[in-house]
Protein backbone atom coordinates (compact mmCIF):
# COMPACT_ATOMS: atom_id res chain seq x y z
CA UNK A 1 0.00 0.00 0.00
CA UNK A 2 0.90 3.11 -0.85
CA UNK A 3 1.98 5.66 1.86
CA UNK A 4 0.29 9.49 2.94
CA UNK A 5 1.94 12.29 1.97
CA UNK A 6 2.75 14.95 5.23
CA UNK A 7 2.16 18.45 4.45
CA UNK A 8 3.80 20.62 7.36
CA UNK A 9 1.42 24.34 7.46
CA UNK A 10 4.93 26.77 7.72
CA UNK A 11 4.50 29.39 10.00
CA UNK A 12 0.73 29.91 10.72
CA UNK A 13 0.94 33.45 10.11
CA UNK A 14 1.99 33.18 6.75
CA UNK A 15 0.33 32.17 3.54
CA UNK A 16 1.16 28.55 4.18
CA UNK A 17 -2.16 27.58 5.73
CA UNK A 18 -4.55 29.25 2.82
CA UNK A 19 -2.06 27.83 -0.33
CA UNK A 20 -2.80 24.74 1.19
CA UNK A 21 -6.64 25.18 1.80
CA UNK A 22 -6.49 25.86 -1.76
CA UNK A 23 -4.72 23.18 -3.23
CA UNK A 24 -7.45 20.93 -1.57
CA UNK A 25 -10.14 22.90 -2.37
CA UNK A 26 -8.90 23.08 -6.09
CA UNK A 27 -6.89 20.14 -6.89
CA UNK A 28 -8.86 17.34 -4.83
CA UNK A 29 -7.60 14.05 -6.98
CA UNK A 30 -3.76 15.17 -6.21
CA UNK A 31 -4.21 16.03 -2.40
CA UNK A 32 -6.33 12.51 -2.17
CA UNK A 33 -3.73 10.53 0.20
CA UNK A 34 -2.22 13.50 1.59
CA UNK A 35 -2.25 15.14 5.29
CA UNK A 36 -1.72 17.99 7.25
CA UNK A 37 0.51 17.53 10.26
CA UNK A 38 -0.16 20.74 11.96
CA UNK A 39 -3.21 22.53 14.03
CA UNK A 40 -6.95 21.25 13.21
CA UNK A 41 -7.87 25.00 14.55
CA UNK A 42 -5.43 26.54 11.94
CA UNK A 43 -6.93 24.56 9.14
CA UNK A 44 -10.34 25.43 9.64
CA UNK A 45 -9.63 29.05 9.69
CA UNK A 46 -7.68 28.60 6.36
CA UNK A 47 -10.51 26.86 4.93
CA UNK A 48 -12.85 29.37 5.88
CA UNK A 49 -10.31 32.11 4.53
CA UNK A 50 -10.64 31.01 1.25
CA UNK A 51 -14.27 29.02 1.44
CA UNK A 52 -16.73 31.19 3.68
CA UNK A 53 -19.08 28.61 3.24
CA UNK A 54 -17.03 25.46 3.43
CA UNK A 55 -17.71 22.34 1.56
CA UNK A 56 -14.69 20.38 2.75
CA UNK A 57 -14.37 19.60 5.98
CA UNK A 58 -11.31 19.62 8.57
CA UNK A 59 -11.37 15.68 9.65
CA UNK A 60 -8.79 15.23 12.56
CA UNK A 61 -6.52 11.89 12.28
CA UNK A 62 -4.83 10.15 15.19
CA UNK A 63 -2.15 8.54 12.52
CA UNK A 64 -1.06 8.88 9.26
CA UNK A 65 -2.29 5.86 7.83
CA UNK A 66 -6.02 7.00 8.71
CA UNK A 67 -5.51 9.92 5.33
CA UNK A 68 -5.69 6.94 3.09
CA UNK A 69 -9.23 6.38 4.72
CA UNK A 70 -11.33 9.03 4.64
CA UNK A 71 -13.55 10.09 1.72
CA UNK A 72 -12.25 12.53 -1.17
CA UNK A 73 -12.52 16.08 -0.14
CA UNK A 74 -11.54 16.25 3.36
CA UNK A 75 -8.93 17.72 4.67
CA UNK A 76 -7.17 15.43 7.18
CA UNK A 77 -5.27 17.32 9.92
CA UNK A 78 -3.04 14.95 12.86
CA UNK A 79 -2.82 17.45 15.58
CA UNK A 80 0.76 17.72 16.18
CA UNK A 81 1.03 18.99 19.55
CA UNK A 82 -1.63 20.91 21.84
CA UNK A 83 -4.29 23.42 20.56
CA UNK A 84 -2.25 26.27 18.60
CA UNK A 85 -3.92 29.59 19.55
CA UNK A 86 -5.43 32.15 17.26
CA UNK A 87 -2.30 33.89 15.90
CA UNK A 88 -2.73 37.30 13.97
CA UNK A 89 -2.26 36.90 10.27
CA UNK A 90 0.85 38.76 8.87
CA UNK A 91 2.79 39.35 11.50
CA UNK A 92 6.38 38.08 12.89
CA UNK A 93 5.56 36.02 16.33
CA UNK A 94 7.91 33.70 18.13
CA UNK A 95 4.67 31.07 19.17
CA UNK A 96 4.21 30.66 15.35
CA UNK A 97 7.75 30.06 14.57
CA UNK A 98 7.53 27.16 17.47
CA UNK A 99 4.45 25.87 15.86
CA UNK A 100 5.92 25.70 12.58
CA UNK A 101 9.06 23.85 13.69
CA UNK A 102 7.22 21.44 15.75
CA UNK A 103 5.56 20.38 12.57
CA UNK A 104 8.38 20.18 10.44
CA UNK A 105 10.10 18.27 13.16
CA UNK A 106 7.29 15.87 13.85
CA UNK A 107 6.59 15.07 9.81
CA UNK A 108 10.80 14.90 9.52
CA UNK A 109 10.81 12.00 12.41
CA UNK A 110 7.67 10.51 10.79
CA UNK A 111 9.35 10.15 7.42
CA UNK A 112 12.21 8.87 8.82
CA UNK A 113 10.42 6.02 10.33
CA UNK A 114 8.99 5.17 7.46
CA UNK A 115 5.46 6.02 8.19
CA UNK A 116 5.00 8.97 5.05
CA UNK A 117 6.01 8.48 1.83
CA UNK A 118 7.13 12.01 1.48
CA UNK A 119 7.14 15.57 2.90
CA UNK A 120 5.95 18.95 1.47
CA UNK A 121 6.53 21.68 3.66
CA UNK A 122 4.32 24.86 2.96
CA UNK A 123 6.86 28.09 3.94
CA UNK A 124 8.25 29.37 7.67
CA UNK A 125 9.45 32.60 8.53
CA UNK A 126 12.98 32.46 10.04
CA UNK A 127 12.96 35.19 12.20
CA UNK A 128 9.88 33.77 13.58
CA UNK A 129 11.70 30.18 13.77
CA UNK A 130 14.96 31.73 15.48
CA UNK A 131 12.32 33.97 17.96
CA UNK A 132 10.86 30.54 19.10
CA UNK A 133 14.58 29.53 20.34
CA UNK A 134 15.91 25.73 21.05
CA UNK A 135 16.46 23.94 19.27
CA UNK A 136 14.84 26.07 16.19
CA UNK A 137 16.93 28.78 16.38
CA UNK A 138 20.04 26.17 15.13
CA UNK A 139 18.60 26.14 12.34
CA UNK A 140 18.63 28.79 9.14
CA UNK A 141 15.97 27.26 7.70
CA UNK A 142 13.84 24.21 6.80
CA UNK A 143 16.38 22.44 5.03
CA UNK A 144 19.39 22.19 7.44
CA UNK A 145 16.50 21.34 10.28
CA UNK A 146 15.83 17.96 7.92
CA UNK A 147 19.35 17.51 7.46
CA UNK A 148 20.61 17.50 11.14
CA UNK A 149 17.19 15.16 11.95
CA UNK A 150 18.10 12.53 9.34
CA UNK A 151 21.72 13.20 10.24
CA UNK A 152 20.61 12.53 14.25
CA UNK A 153 18.52 9.75 12.67
CA UNK A 154 21.01 7.50 10.73
CA UNK A 155 23.57 8.29 13.66
CA UNK A 156 26.09 10.16 11.79
CA UNK A 157 27.72 13.95 12.32
CA UNK A 158 25.87 16.56 9.84
CA UNK A 159 29.02 16.22 7.61
CA UNK A 160 28.01 12.81 6.85
CA UNK A 161 24.71 13.99 5.22
CA UNK A 162 25.45 15.94 3.24
CA UNK A 163 22.07 17.70 1.36
CA UNK A 164 21.78 20.19 -1.26
CA UNK A 165 18.83 22.60 -3.13
CA UNK A 166 17.49 21.67 -6.13
CA UNK A 167 15.11 24.78 -7.64
CA UNK A 168 12.56 23.07 -10.71
CA UNK A 169 10.28 24.32 -12.74
CA UNK A 170 8.89 22.80 -16.58
CA UNK A 171 11.41 24.54 -17.95
CA UNK A 172 14.63 24.60 -16.07
CA UNK A 173 16.25 22.71 -12.69
CA UNK A 174 19.13 23.91 -11.48
CA UNK A 175 21.59 22.89 -7.63
CA UNK A 176 23.03 25.27 -5.64
CA UNK A 177 26.86 24.19 -3.70
CA UNK A 178 26.20 26.57 -1.05
CA UNK A 179 22.78 27.79 0.54
CA UNK A 180 22.54 29.85 3.11
CA UNK A 181 25.61 31.69 3.67
CA UNK A 182 26.79 35.27 2.70
CA UNK A 183 28.55 35.51 -0.52
CA UNK A 184 31.98 35.43 0.48
CA UNK A 185 31.33 32.49 2.70
CA UNK A 186 29.68 31.59 -0.81
CA UNK A 187 32.91 31.23 -2.69
CA UNK A 188 34.38 30.15 0.12
CA UNK A 189 33.01 26.96 -0.33
CA UNK A 190 33.37 26.30 -3.97
CA UNK A 191 36.30 23.37 -3.66
CA UNK A 192 37.06 20.88 -5.43
CA UNK A 193 35.55 18.45 -2.91
CA UNK A 194 32.04 20.00 -2.32
CA UNK A 195 31.64 20.47 -5.87
CA UNK A 196 31.95 17.31 -6.63
CA UNK A 197 30.41 15.81 -4.37
CA UNK A 198 27.09 18.26 -5.35
CA UNK A 199 27.86 16.37 -8.97
CA UNK A 200 27.78 13.31 -7.42
CA UNK A 201 24.26 14.22 -4.96
CA UNK A 202 22.81 15.61 -8.54
CA UNK A 203 23.45 12.65 -10.59
CA UNK A 204 21.97 9.95 -8.26
CA UNK A 205 19.09 12.22 -7.59
CA UNK A 206 18.70 13.25 -11.13
CA UNK A 207 19.03 9.28 -12.30
CA UNK A 208 16.46 8.22 -10.18
CA UNK A 209 13.94 10.73 -11.82
CA UNK A 210 14.19 10.50 -15.27
CA UNK A 211 15.12 7.26 -15.47
CA UNK A 212 18.61 7.25 -17.37
CA UNK A 213 22.08 9.36 -16.03
CA UNK A 214 21.65 13.41 -16.42
CA UNK A 215 23.35 15.47 -18.57
CA UNK A 216 24.94 18.27 -16.16
CA UNK A 217 26.19 21.51 -17.12
CA UNK A 218 28.43 23.39 -14.20
CA UNK A 219 28.22 27.34 -14.16
CA UNK A 220 31.33 28.87 -13.81
CA UNK A 221 32.19 30.85 -10.73
CA UNK A 222 33.63 34.31 -13.11
CA UNK A 223 31.93 36.43 -15.54
CA UNK A 224 32.54 34.11 -19.04
CA UNK A 225 33.77 31.46 -17.32
CA UNK A 226 36.79 33.33 -15.98
CA UNK A 227 37.91 33.73 -19.82
CA UNK A 228 41.24 31.67 -19.62
CA UNK A 229 41.90 33.11 -16.77
CA UNK A 230 41.44 36.63 -17.07
CA UNK A 231 38.76 37.85 -14.87
CA UNK A 232 39.23 35.28 -12.10
CA UNK A 233 40.90 31.26 -11.64
CA UNK A 234 38.30 29.24 -9.70
CA UNK A 235 37.87 27.66 -13.46
CA UNK A 236 41.17 26.22 -13.83
CA UNK A 237 41.84 26.01 -10.37
CA UNK A 238 38.80 24.46 -8.99
CA UNK A 239 36.53 22.96 -11.54
CA UNK A 240 37.94 21.98 -14.97
CA UNK A 241 39.86 19.49 -12.29
CA UNK A 242 36.50 18.82 -10.64
CA UNK A 243 35.36 17.79 -13.92
CA UNK A 244 37.69 15.84 -15.35
CA UNK A 245 37.40 13.82 -12.22
CA UNK A 246 33.98 13.85 -12.32
CA UNK A 247 34.07 12.42 -16.36
CA UNK A 248 36.42 9.94 -15.44
CA UNK A 249 33.69 8.42 -12.48
CA UNK A 250 31.22 8.54 -15.56
CA UNK A 251 29.10 11.62 -15.03
CA UNK A 252 27.99 13.46 -17.75
CA UNK A 253 29.13 16.96 -17.01
CA UNK A 254 29.84 19.79 -19.07
CA UNK A 255 31.54 23.22 -18.44
CA UNK A 256 32.90 25.19 -16.95
CA UNK A 257 29.75 27.28 -18.98
CA UNK A 258 29.77 30.62 -18.80
CA UNK A 259 26.76 31.57 -16.06
CA UNK A 260 24.96 34.45 -18.48
CA UNK A 261 24.57 32.14 -20.72
CA UNK A 262 23.86 28.37 -19.80
CA UNK A 263 20.69 28.68 -18.03
CA UNK A 264 19.22 29.60 -21.32
CA UNK A 265 21.11 26.23 -22.86
CA UNK A 266 19.24 24.25 -20.20
CA UNK A 267 15.71 25.83 -21.04
CA UNK A 268 13.63 23.22 -22.35
CA UNK A 269 12.81 24.22 -25.64
CA UNK A 270 8.98 24.66 -26.98
CA UNK A 271 9.96 21.35 -28.99
CA UNK A 272 10.35 19.71 -25.73
CA UNK A 273 14.01 19.29 -25.98
CA UNK A 274 17.25 20.97 -23.84
CA UNK A 275 20.81 21.10 -24.10
CA UNK A 276 21.26 20.16 -20.37
CA UNK A 277 18.75 18.44 -17.78
CA UNK A 278 20.30 20.80 -14.79
CA UNK A 279 22.43 23.26 -14.09
CA UNK A 280 25.26 23.19 -11.04
CA UNK A 281 25.44 26.68 -10.20
CA UNK A 282 27.82 27.68 -7.68
CA UNK A 283 26.15 30.14 -4.75
CA UNK A 284 22.69 31.35 -3.96
CA UNK A 285 20.90 33.86 -6.04
CA UNK A 286 22.72 32.78 -9.30
CA UNK A 287 20.66 29.18 -9.46
CA UNK A 288 17.75 30.85 -7.63
CA UNK A 289 16.94 34.08 -9.59
CA UNK A 290 16.99 32.43 -13.39
CA UNK A 291 14.05 30.20 -12.28
CA UNK A 292 12.11 32.45 -10.17
CA UNK A 293 12.43 35.09 -13.54
CA UNK A 294 10.47 32.30 -15.05
CA UNK A 295 7.71 32.43 -12.18
CA UNK A 296 7.90 32.33 -8.34
CA UNK A 297 4.49 30.31 -8.46
CA UNK A 298 5.83 27.24 -10.94
CA UNK A 299 8.93 26.79 -8.78
CA UNK A 300 9.21 23.62 -6.85
CA UNK A 301 12.22 23.50 -4.04
CA UNK A 302 13.36 19.70 -3.64
CA UNK A 303 16.00 18.88 -0.89
CA UNK A 304 18.52 16.12 -2.71
CA UNK A 305 20.46 13.87 -0.34
CA UNK A 306 18.52 13.17 2.29
CA UNK A 307 17.10 9.98 3.18
CA UNK A 308 13.30 10.92 2.81
CA UNK A 309 11.89 12.95 -0.30
CA UNK A 310 10.93 16.32 0.46
CA UNK A 311 9.52 19.02 -1.82
CA UNK A 312 7.96 22.93 -0.91
CA UNK A 313 6.64 25.74 -2.88
CA UNK A 314 9.21 28.24 -4.20
CA UNK A 315 8.47 31.33 -2.19
CA UNK A 316 8.62 32.98 1.35
CA UNK A 317 5.64 33.81 4.05
CA UNK A 318 4.40 36.21 1.71
CA UNK A 319 3.22 38.19 5.38
CA UNK A 320 1.73 40.90 3.55
CA UNK A 321 -0.43 38.83 1.43
CA UNK A 322 -1.60 36.58 4.89
CA UNK A 323 -5.26 36.43 6.14
CA UNK A 324 -6.49 38.18 2.42
CA UNK A 325 -7.37 35.00 0.55
CA UNK A 326 -5.06 36.36 -2.31
CA UNK A 327 -2.16 34.12 -2.38
CA UNK A 328 -1.47 32.08 -5.29
CA UNK A 329 -1.43 28.00 -4.28
CA UNK A 330 0.03 26.76 -7.91
CA UNK A 331 4.00 26.50 -6.44
CA UNK A 332 1.80 24.29 -3.32
CA UNK A 333 0.22 22.36 -6.04
CA UNK A 334 3.35 21.36 -8.33
CA UNK A 335 5.24 20.62 -4.94
CA UNK A 336 2.56 18.44 -4.13
CA UNK A 337 2.20 16.59 -7.31
CA UNK A 338 6.38 16.47 -7.61
CA UNK A 339 6.24 14.70 -3.85
CA UNK A 340 4.11 12.10 -5.54
CA UNK A 341 6.15 11.20 -8.69
CA UNK A 342 9.07 11.04 -6.87
CA UNK A 343 6.98 8.96 -3.68
CA UNK A 344 5.01 6.68 -6.11
CA UNK A 345 5.93 7.07 -9.60
CA UNK A 346 3.22 8.96 -11.06
CA UNK A 347 0.78 11.72 -10.84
Amino acid sequence: MKLPIAITPGDPCGIGPEIIAKAWRDAPELTRGCFVAGDVGLMRRALALVQPVPALPVCGIDSPAQALELPPRCLPVLQVGPVAPVLPWGQVDARAGQLAGESVLWATRAALRGEVSALVTAPLHKKALHAAGAPYDQYPGHTELLQAEAARHAGVSVDQMPVRMMLANDELRTVLVSIHVSLREALEAITLERVLQTLHITDTALARMLGRRPRIAVAGVNPHAGEGGLFGREEIEVLQPCLALARLEGLDVHGPCAPDTVFMRARQRADGQREFDVVIAMYHDQGLIPVKYLGVEQGVNVTLGLPLIRTSPDHGTAMDLAGQGLADASSMVRAIRMARQLAHGGP
